[in-house]
């Protein structure tokens, strides 16, 4: 199993979608999730409409290029058409452990045609996913409930050559533990191809790897 810092690893000293919670993860060996925009045609990182403050996505890029740039971001896509600023800044960095996510399916369509990584979502709303066949893996958020999330349901996908990230309940306000101690039980954080994306990356590694 791989784990995702999400939005970086922050805290009250490293906020979230800053350059610093992005440097403690990668600095700690942690990829990490987090939100692209466009502000006056300049690619940004942030969640909410982006403001004058939200870091320039060329200044996360060259953080994790420092560091490792061989870490997994998860791109999560917040406006559509960002295709051709996505792929020259993945080009520029020498980045190829990424992929991108969450964006509409029309956008998804097209960059996937635009050569970048793409995963689809499965949801406890949206339990078929799109364009499947086309997609390099799968991103599993449980929003409200996660018992449909089976290793049965993780196996499906591994076996159809899909990576597969899962969403940690605590990114959804749940408890997490419940949800750790039945991948834990199953063996799935065995599988390389499967990632968590969680805000506590170093008690999740911890937990799998004791």
């Amino acid at each position: 199993m791989q784990f995702l810092s999400h939005r970086g690893y922050w805290d009250n000293d490293h906020p979230k979608n800053s350059i610093k919670a992005f440097e403690r993860s990668f600095d700690l060996g942690f990829g990490t999730e987090t939100d692209f925009r466009d502000r006056n045609g300049i690619l940004v990182i942030s969640h909410d409409p982006a403001t004058s403050g939200a870091p320039p996505a060329s200044k996360f890029f060259s953080t994790l290029k420092a560091r490792d740039k061989s870490l997994m971001v998860a791109m999560n896509v917040k406006s559509d058409g960002l295709q051709s600023m996505l792929k020259q800044a993945v080009t520029e960095h020498g980045i190829e452990n990424y992929f991108l996510f969450d964006m509409s399916v029309p956008d998804a369509v097209a960059s996937i045609r635009a050569g970048l990584r793409v995963f689809t979502r499965q949801s406890d709303f949206e339990p078929v996913p799109n364009f499947y066949q086309e997609a390099a893996g799968v991103w599993m958020d449980a929003f409200l409930r996660d018992d449909w999330l089976t290793p049965g349901e993780i196996a499906s996908h591994l076996n159809a050559g899909k990576q597969v990230c899962l969403v940690s309940p605590e990114l959804h306000g749940r408890p997490h533990l419940p949800f750790w101690k039945r991948m834990l039980k199953s063996n799935v954080h065995l599988n390389p191809s499967v990632i968590l994306c969680t805000d506590i990356p170093e008690s999740a590694k911890f937990y799998f790897n004791q």
